[in-house]
């Protein structure tokens, strides 16, 4: 009898554990999902299909870049409130709504609004995919990783959220090609329109799918202890921190590397001869290198340094946007331009999967981490604003191969900058102790007990 319920206790012990491990699964996978495709319609259509859209909508590099910067403003002002939003509120409710709003932002795209609409949209857009999404990522992808597995969290979170871009931008680009006609010398802008407008509703609907995902697998927690008017002084108060700037100069410099990648259709198309739908196809190929060097990244973080993956990182992309900067498209330059393309993707896949891993490196203590993950977004991300207009500039000031090679110099540049930043974290890292992190939520204490 004994024995027969101590097998029950086993037996019920295992299947409780087998639960909690597969709603573990689950949640990563929706947190995975809803990462990445809550930027398909703000930055896939960009990235992927940047010739095809500067065509139907009429716009200049110039004039896409002065819209992306439209929603680096809006995205800027919403990481802050986002980030006391994602210490108060549940991440379903959260990322639901973001995602349903983003969501009707395709229904306006499919009509084809000038520039001026285009930079409200994206405006909205800055709105729907930060203020209620961004920092409830990182708070839960945190939360999922624990202590000693912050590397591992962040890692599946890129690597997953790189998988899911590359399958969808395949889907984008399938479609895209069946909507176009097969002799692409005699394509109309009707025609392109049609077929882009197929990729839009596509991105939609997927993006509203996942909504009800968010909404199904999500718990429903809410985080409490803190008044809403102190989590707001926490998002303020923690800038006061040098780690949190270092943290954000880091994310800065390893931005902008990403960023390129949106200009890899556009190379392809007016540098290496490619038509459009060839050079969306090559961008797609590319992006399915960022799974696997974000899911390295983050285990090598784990067992090294998250500090040190990043430094490492910015050396491999000096390097190989120093050889773009040089070379063109001969026999011998194809060969090292087509290598020191992925070498580059590769290398900035890494750093967005354990940049926020730094959170645990840099000892931030766990109520802090929405304000600490919506302040160094916030600085973090300014790209949003100045790396459209910059590289926007370069390219239309000098048309074709010159422009380019302008384009990734001023890149090389950027990444000298982020080895500068890193060594100047780690050096932070080493000489910051865990009981400074308590005197913030004493300053923030006395700033609601002096109102």
């Amino acid at each position: 009898m004994a024995n027969t319920i101590l097998f029950m206790k086993i037996s019920v012990g295992r299947i409780l554990y087998g639960s909690a491990m597969l709603s573990r699964f689950f949640l990563m996978l929706t947190l995975v999902f809803a990462g990445e495709i809550v930027f398909l319609l703000p930055f896939h259509t960009t990235r992927f299909f940047r010739p095809t859209l500067l065509e139907a909508y009429g716009l200049s590099n110039t004039q896409l870049g002065d819209v992306f910067a439209v929603y680096g403003v809006m995205a800027m002002i919403a990481y802050f409130p986002g980030g006391a939003l994602a210490d108060r509120f549940s991440a379903r409710s959260l990322l639901t709504v973001s995602m349903i709003a983003t969501a009707a932002g395709g229904l306006y795209m499919a009509t084809y609004p000038g520039p001026v609409g285009m930079a409200a949209l994206f405006g909205y857009w800055g709105i729907t995919t930060i203020l209620l999404f961004w920092a409830a990522l990182i708070r839960a992808t945190r939360e999922w990783g624990g202590h000693d597995e912050q590397g591992k969290a962040f890692g599946i979170l890129e690597s997953g959220r790189g998988l899911v871009a590359a399958l969808l931008a395949s889907g984008g680009v399938i479609l895209l090609v069946l909507f176009l006609p097969e002799d692409m010398d005699q394509l109309s802008n009707e025609e392109r329109r049609t077929a882009f407008r197929s990729v839009i509703f596509f991105y939609s609907a997927v993006t509203l799918a996942t909504a009800v995902l968010t909404w199904t697998v999500i718990p429903a927690v809410k985080h409490i202890g803190d008044s809403s008017s102190r989590l707001f002084r926490n998002s303020v108060a923690v800038l006061a921190r040098p780690l949190v700037w270092a943290q954000a100069a880091v994310i800065i410099c390893a931005y902008c590397g990403y960023k390129a990648v949106d200009n890899y259709s556009l190379y392809a198309v007016q540098v290496l001869g490619m038509n459009e739908a060839e050079g969306a196809t090559l961008a797609t190929y590319i992006i399915y290198l960022r799974p696997v060097a974000a899911l390295a990244a983050g285990l090598l973080a784990d067992r090294w340094s998250a500090g040190k993956m990043v430094g490492t990182s910015f050396g491999f992309l000096l390097i190989s946007y120093g050889v773009l900067a040089v070379f063109l498209p001969n026999d011998h330059g194809l060969t090292l331009i087509y290598a020191n393309i992925l070498v580059s993707v590769f290398a900035v896949c890494m750093l967005r999967g354990v940049y926020f891993a730094l959170l645990e490196e840099n000892r931030v203590p766990p109520y802090l981490t929405g304000a600490v993950a919506g302040s160094v977004s916030f600085i973090g991300y300014t790209p949003e604003i100045f790396f459209g207009p910059i590289t926007g500039r370069i390219l239309d000031a000098n048309p074709g191969p010159v422009g380019h090679q302008n384009y990734f110099l001023f890149l090389a540049v950027v990444a000298a900058l982020g080895i500068a930043v890193t060594a100047w974290l780690i050096w932070l890292q080493h000489r910051s102790e865990v009981s400074v992190w308590p005197g913030v939520r004493k300053r923030v204490s006395a700033m609601a007990t002096n109102d």
